[in-house]
Formats: C-alpha cells, structure tokens, sequence
C-alpha cells in the first residue's frame, strides 16, 4: 500500500465514522428528551404530590435541574414531543433497554406500550398507513427536525412535511422554509392528501404525477419577486443561476437536463424553456416558463411540446411526460376550461 493510499484511507474512516457518531449521538439526544417528556406526563397522571405541584410542576421540576437543554420552555417542549410522538415508544423502548441495561438508569421503570396507550390519540387521528416507521424517523431526523415538525399543529400536515424531510433529506434550514412557504397547501397533496400521501408512502401503487407537482412555487431566493422579472428568459436565467434552490423547491426526484431544448415540428423549430427528468416518475417534465397571467395560448403551445414528446421522444421504458405552465398569475376556472380534454399531464402552477 502507497502512502497516499493509506492517507486516504484514514480520512475516509475519519469522515465515515464521524458521520455515524454525530447520528447516534443525535438519536440518543431525541431518546433522552422523549423520555423524559414520558416521564413528566406520567407523574402527571399518578405522581405522588401531583396535587401540591399541579400546573406548577414543569417549573419545580426545572428549578431543580443544571444540567444544559433543562429549562422550562425545553421541558413542555419534551412534555409535547412524547404527546405527538407516542408512536416511538416500540423503537425507544428497544433501542434504550439494548442501551442502558448495566447503566444507572436501567433500575428505572421503562416506558412501555401499555403504559404509554393511555396518556395520548394525537397521533390517532391520522391513518396509520400516513405514518413512518418509528425507526425510519429517528434514524433520520435530528431532534432540532422534530421541534420544527411540533410547530405544525394538523397531524395530517405534519406527517407530509415527515416525509417530505426525509424524502428529500432535508436540512434544518430546508425543512423550515418548506413550512414558512406553506408547502403543504401549495403542493398538489393538499388536493387528496390521504390518498397522494399513501402513494407515495407505497412503492407498490401506481404514482400519481399530481403528488410531485405543486399548485404553487415560491422563487424567493431570487432576491427579486419572480414576477418582477422583465422577460422569460430573465427569469430562465436567474433561475439557473439558483438551480440548487430550484431544485429543492421543485420537490424530490427532479433531475435537470437542459435549457431551451430544440424541436422540429414539421419544418420550424421550437423550443422547451426547460426540461427535467423525474426519477421517481419515470418521465421527462417540460417546464415552460410565462410572466405573464395564463392565457389559452400558453395551454395550446405547452399540449403541442408534449404531444411531440411523447410521439417522437419517449423512450419504451418511460412514462408518458408531464408539462408544468408556470404563470405570473392564473384564473383557475379559465384554467379549468382551458386545459379540459388536452393532456392529462399538463398542470398550471403559479410562481411568487
């Protein structure tokens, strides 16, 4: 073995093992403060001087603890992450008693199934084919993730943005966005969300291309409002020069291919703004660009691209393209009447 080799070889085990020491060193961490929100909320219920301390007692309890990430405000946090997440119990139960059984702590009493059941049906009212396995989400969420996720107050929009993070792996930074965007009421899921969320949840049913397009898109991280841009191709432009943020708020699975993709119908040229591949869907996706308000021209002209697409272009193994309009502004009844009988993958979405 040459030294360069054994160098590189030290920095790969450095960087991998690191990598796997920050994740467990972040799943503990969710553990610990699931815990012991369990453990609050169940001298809640049957603590012996429950009564003396009543809604007082997250603050005694924090009076009493110097340890970092123990005040007040991180206790109800706690408190809340056990009552949203009861559904871990099975994994942290596993994981902690593999853990700790020769520690301290294994003299105490374990949360277990039974005992959790009782304290909480948040997590109840979504349908339990809507939910993540519980390993899946502490192997791969961070606890600053979850505290992100507790702010979203509907179950069912929380189980989206839950996959979506880990979908699209999401940062921190990323998943907080999507949320300030409102992703949830801007994506096509929020049109059937049970049943666009299952689908994508189940690899076995047929995908729906409605769950990847969103109804609008927010380009905030042009620095400008997209609908200030002077021309199309301004736009175009600007968007490439942010084609990592575009991406992320494309959705997962796009892949770019190219800019201003040249066609020869008949005997004139013409040409696609831009054109990606969806991995997951197995398509290619026209995305024409307009800065103006939708008008029936701009449904006629993206049906024709995808037409031609689809004849001439689609390879045996593909699915059928899909077309995204993208629109300064759009009437949606007018869209509605505009688009009836073209192609069933053409969608008009709005861009801010």
């Amino acid at each position: 073995m040459s030294l360069s080799a054994l160098t590189q070889r030290i920095i790969a085990v450095d960087e991998e093992l690191k990598v796997a020491a920050s994740k467990a060193v972040n799943m503990l961490l969710t553990m610990r403060n699931w815990m012991i929100g369990f453990y609050l909320v169940e001298y809640e219920q049957d603590g012996e001087e429950r009564a003396k301390y009543g809604a007082g007692l997250i603050n005694s309890v924090a009076k009493n603890l110097t340890a970092d990430g123990m005040s007040a405000r991180n206790l109800r946090l706690y408190r809340r992450f056990f009552l949203v997440y009861t559904r871990l119990a099975p994994e942290i139960q596993d994981s902690i008693s593999k853990k700790i059984w020769q520690s301290p702590i294994a003299k105490f009493d374990m949360p277990n199934c039974q005992r959790i059941g009782s304290f909480c049906v948040e997590s109840e009212l979504v349908d339990s084919s809507l939910h993540l396995p519980p390993e899946k989400l502490l192997s791969s969420l961070s606890f600053t993730h979850f505290t992100l996720l507790l702010a979203v107050t509907d179950p069912l929009q929380r189980s989206f943005y839950e996959l979506e993070t880990i979908t699209c792996t999401w940062t921190v930074s990323e998943l907080k966005r999507q949320i300030n965007s409102l992703l949830f009421e801007r994506s096509g899921i929020s049109r059937d969300p049970r049943a666009l969320m299952r689908g994508k949840i189940s690899k076995t049913k047929k995908l729906d291309p409605q769950a990847y397009v969103r109804d609008i898109y927010t380009f905030e991280f042009l620095g400008i409002p997209a609908y200030k841009a002077v021309s199309e191709n301004n736009l175009e432009k600007a968007l490439l020069d942010h084609i990592q943020e575009f991406i992320i708020e494309l959705g997962h699975g796009f892949c770019f291919e190219g800019r201003q993709k040249r066609i020869l119908i008949g005997d004139e040229y013409f040409f696609i703004d831009l054109l990606f591949y969806h991995r997951i869907l197995k398509c290619h996706i026209l995305i024409e660009l307009k800065i103006e308000e939708f008008n029936f021209g701009n449904a006629g002209q993206l049906n024709a691209y995808l037409n031609y697409f689809k004849m001439e272009l689609k390879e045996e193994s593909d699915n059928d393209p899909i077309g995204i309009l993208l629109v300064a502004n759009k009437n949606d009844t007018l869209v509605k009447y505009a688009t009836a009988g073209l192609d069933q993958n053409l969608f008009v979405s709005k861009y801010l």
